[in-house]
């Protein structure tokens, strides 16, 4: 099917985005857990073409698994020895970058839909939100092949919203922290005892399914997606906006999870916008 709007993909008998309880629910959801799942969200109609769609562009994903920290930054030798950004992980997900996602997706007509950046807007009380001005890193999608795992990590935006758009046949959990830090405390006691594994006590779990929309204060919230396994890769879409206009990504994490950088990223460089100083 052709999607031509935002109302033929989301289920709006069930959730009318201008629906002041509806808004409520999802906020009450993010001030006790960092995160709020809206389950079949899409049209049980559109959910196969949102699996087809990503099952196209997976292909294009950027693949290079490597040795990452935490806070996705270079190694830095003055840190002590029992800080987080000093235990190594290996990531394996990949990323399709936005300049990648044709405009006729389903996913691209949500993102830039101006009644769904409404919704998320008052979601997460905000006036509005905007599209990153980032080339390749506002719409993405994520694909964990099997075998392949998202270690610990926080986002560098505040917030996220994103999608599955294909489940794996086992694995591939949600796994999160959330409120481990702020934006004036890095918390590193705690996201250490998470790395180690001696901070089960911190962590919540989510099993999310095709169509399901999720959001997620993931600049403050520590959180991975367990191993994939079976035959079958996992998709999830992300929507990144910001509450500031003009937010492009660094040089060193764009390239990181695109293998490029556009002239955008250069021209930022040392300019970007950005809401905190946290590690990253």
């Amino acid at each position: 099917m052709t999607v031509v709007d935002v109302a033929d993909a989301i289920d709006t008998d069930t959730y009318e985005l201008t629906d002041p309880v509806l808004v409520a629910r999802v906020r009450e959801d993010l001030a006790s857990a960092g995160c709020c799942v809206l389950p079949d969200f899409v049209r049980p109609d559109v959910r196969e073409t949102l699996r087809r769609e990503g099952a196209k562009m997976a292909p294009g994903a950027y693949y290079d698994v490597e040795t990452v920290n935490v806070y996705n930054t270079e190694p830095d030798p003055s840190l002590p020895d029992g800080h987080p950004a000093r235990v190594p992980m290996e990531r394996g997900n990949a990323f399709v970058a936005r300049d990648l996602v044709p405009p006729d997706a389903v996913i691209h007509r949500l993102y830039t839909s101006p009644a769904f950046q409404g919704f998320v807007a008052a979601c997460f009380g905000l006036d509005a939100v905007h599209e990153l001005a980032d080339p390749l890193s506002g719409l993405t999608l994520n694909v964990l092949t099997p075998g392949r795992s998202h270690p610990w990590h926080f986002d560098t935006n505040e917030f996220t919203v994103s999608m599955l758009m294909q489940a794996p046949q086992v694995g591939g959990v949600f796994e999160f922290c959330p409120a481990i830090r702020s934006a004036a405390s890095e918390n590193v006691d705690d996201v250490r005892a998470v790395v180690d594994g001696r901070g089960e006590h911190l962590v919540r779990r989510l099993t999310l399914r095709p169509g399901d929309l999720q959001l997620f204060m993931g600049r403050y919230a520590l959180h991975r997606v367990s191993t994939v396994e079976g035959g079958r890769a996992r998709h999830s879409a992300i929507f990144a906006y910001s509450e500031r206009a003009g937010v492009i990504g660094s040089v060193s994490r764009t390239r990181q999870l695109f293998g490029r950088v556009t002239p955008a990223h250069l021209e930022a460089t040392g300019g970007a916008v950005r809401g905190d100083q946290l590690m990253d």
